[in-house]
């Protein structure tokens, strides 16, 4: 059986205000600046990441502000686990991996809010482990992590 995508435009749920507004509250940003900074890095950096029908129907659900970040990057050849996504993040902009962890964080918390649930399971299944705890989510353990 194929899998058919979720719908492809579904009814916004956030305006590109409200997400930088949600991410300044989240991420304690002094200002609305730092956090839009903060968006266009992590869904830059994470735009390298998701791939196939997963990176087109969460750039439908995306503001299109946010969505162009999300695609301005060319797919990555690699996955990388989250701890290692951070590290790169941090490294590429000259920051500490703490800050960047924190600056993911409020950002894909907020995409995670974008995505729903089903997306957002689908989206993590392309990934190594790690990145549910950068959405916000339990990291549940597989029989072979847990032995």
């Amino acid at each position: 059986m194929l899998h058919q995508p979720e719908t492809l435009h579904p009814a916004p749920g956030m305006t590109y205000d409200q997400v930088l507004e949600t991410v300044r509250y989240e991420g304690a940003y002094p200002t609305r600046e730092r956090a839009e900074e903060a968006v266009h890095n992590v869904l830059g950096a994470f735009g390298r990441h998701v791939t196939g029908n997963e990176r087109v129907e969460l750039a439908a659900r995306l503001p299109l502000e946010a969505a162009r970040h999300l695609v301005s990057q060319v797919p990555a050849a690699e996955p990388l686990t989250g701890w290692a996504f951070v590290k790169d993040l941090a490294s590429r902009r000259g920051a500490t991996p703490a800050t960047t962890r924190w600056e993911t964080g409020a950002v894909l918390a907020v995409v995670a809010r974008l995505a729903g649930p089903s997306l957002l399971a689908r989206i993590l299944d392309q990934f190594p482990e790690g990145w549910a705890l950068l959405f916000g989510q339990a990291q549940l353990l597989t029989r072979s992590t847990a032995a």
